[in-house]
């Protein structure tokens, strides 16, 4: 399993458990300090043993490059928090084919809708539920009945 963080962080972990090494803190030391298993120090300092620092090098990460580049989605999260209405939907709800339809128009990208959630994920935004109200709701009678009336009904502390 990779672990997290970017190539370039995981490059500086290395580096700085190489440098622990060489102020003399034993693997063990180091592995706990940097929150790793006390085999990757040792695979690290074999690995710079063999090859130097090119053997603790950054490796690009495996597998398809993103469809939408890092400006991309700065400009997608900025649309999204414009609002759905702002950019022509119906109602203010981001929904995954509503994000998919905005993707394609902006970018000239297609996404499938099961993929938009983990583009989302990935931006930081989560699922919300929008809560159901009346449209008829009175805030201020609710908060004036919390505050006269039910007290009247809650169970008073016995002396």
């Amino acid at each position: 399993m990779r672990p997290i963080g970017s190539p370039r962080e995981l490059e500086r972990r290395r580096f700085r458990a190489l440098e622990l090494l060489r102020q003399g803190y034993p693997p063990v030391d180091v592995a706990r300090q940097l929150g790793v298993d006390r085999r990757s120090v040792r695979r690290w300092q074999a690995s710079f043993r063999r090859r130097g620092a090119r053997g603790l090098k950054a490796r690009p990460a495996p597998g398809r490059p993103p469809r939408l580049q890092p400006p991309q989605k700065r400009q997608l999260e900025r649309a999204l928090l414009r609002g759905a209405q702002a950019l022509g939907f119906a109602s203010n709800l981001w929904t995954c084919p509503r994000v998919a339809e905005l993707i394609h128009r902006r970018f000239g990208v297609r996404y499938h809708v099961d993929h938009v959630s983990r583009l989302l994920h990935g931006l930081g935004w989560s699922p919300q539920k929008p809560q159901r109200r009346a449209v008829e709701r009175d805030e201020a009678g609710i908060a004036r009945w919390v505050k006269q009336t039910w007290p009247a009904f809650k169970k008073k502390p016995r002396a």
